[in-house]
């Protein structure tokens, strides 16, 4: 029997191959230390390989195909329903990327370049930061408030605050050291926070998705960044634009029944980042759409006078994803239809 494919689950250390003929039976179980995967498939004969997407499997993926084998790549929510019920070990989920990678249904994730990953770890380092900056003010503030000094909401209060915890002689010595290098620490990750920015938005301003993607209200040069190098140029991946929308998890759940159509609250799956600033950008221009006067503007008034304030940010944050996958496949820009008063600003 000829070996077809393999399910090749990825690892730190030790990976576990599982091959199948084409008559999708096993004829090959073993274990490879990280160090013998790359002479284990140059001895192999040209064949397709499964594996589970993940962060380090777009390393091995661009590997494996420079050896000649075709490589793709499966969610892992994919691979999960084929896995078999009651194990989980390396074994069994490797043998589940061969049977999920068998089905017509199944969706593969395009493969990332090293220039994708690069600008990708940009935006991961950027978003870790804010968390910090965020936990660090709090921190501070819930510090000082146990000594009665307080502050009005906003970073740029801190400054204030710690001026008062300087000045304030019933703050102890102790108290007032802890609170100083806590502000140091948020001072430092806002001075880093601030350089991956500029970074990004170089990338922006010399990436042609991104440039397109940010001519749409409420999206500005980080999110275009972000989008274009998750995406990138396999927008085709897609089949339309509430396909698009579904996989940001801007599409509400469904729980229908006898002919009878149920939605619930939206989905919250695929990319995180991608949707947590579209309903930022779509925010923003909420909170200006009296002066929002095109078609778009119009259309969010209407939205506004019929639902509550959230479900419409996230109405909207599901238009301007279904936008930036017209703009991305059409290689077009936007155009407002109608006019308006002011500039739609950027958000993020």
């Amino acid at each position: 029997m000829t070996l077809t494919t393999i399910g090749l689950d990825v690892a730190k250390l030790v990976f576990q191959v599982h091959g199948v003929d084409e008559n999708s039976r096993a004829v090959l179980k073993r274990k490879l230390h990280r160090h013998e995967v790359v002479t284990f498939f140059e001895e192999l004969p040209r064949c397709t390989v499964f594996l589970e997407a993940c962060g380090a499997s777009h390393y091995w993926a661009r590997l494996l195909t420079a050896l000649g084998h075709e490589v793709k790549l499966i969610a892992p929510e994919a691979v999960k329903p084929f896995a078999k019920k009651g194990k989980k070990n390396d074994a069994v989920d490797a043998a589940a990327l061969c049977v999920a990678g068998s089905r017509p249904e199944i969706q593969f994730v395009p493969i990332k370049s090293v220039a994708q990953q690069a600008v990708l770890a940009l935006h991961t380092a950027r978003s870790l930061l804010v968390k910090q900056q965020t936990m660090l003010a709090n921190a501070i503030r819930g510090l000082a408030s146990e000594f009665g000094l307080v502050v009005p909401q906003g970073l740029h209060r801190l400054e204030e605050l710690m001026v008062q915890v300087t000045a304030e002689a019933s703050v102890p010595a102790e108290g007032r050291q802890a609170l100083i290098v806590l502000h140091a620490q948020l001072q430092a990750a806002a001075e880093r926070i601030v350089m991956l920015e500029e970074q990004i938005v170089v990338h922006a301003r010399q990436n042609a998705s991104a440039r397109r993607l940010a001519t749409i209200p409420g999206i500005g040069p980080i999110t275009a960044s972000l989008i274009a190098a998750t995406v990138g140029d396999n927008i085709t991946a897609f089949t339309s634009a509430r396909h698009f929308a579904a996989w940001l998890g801007l599409v509400p759940r469904q729980h229908s029944t006898g002919g009878k159509p149920r939605l619930g609250r939206i989905t919250k799956a695929g990319n995180t980042e991608i949707r947590r600033l579209l309903v930022l950008g779509a925010t923003s221009m909420v909170r200006r759409a009296e002066t929002w006067n095109s078609a778009a503007g119009i259309w969010l008034r209407g939205v506004l006078a019929r639902r509550p304030v959230r479900l419409t940010t996230v109405a909207l944050a599901n238009k301007m994803a279904r936008i930036a996958w017209a703009l991305l496949t059409r290689n077009d820009v936007y155009r407002a239809q109608g006019r308006s008063k002011v500039a739609a600003g950027a958000a993020a």
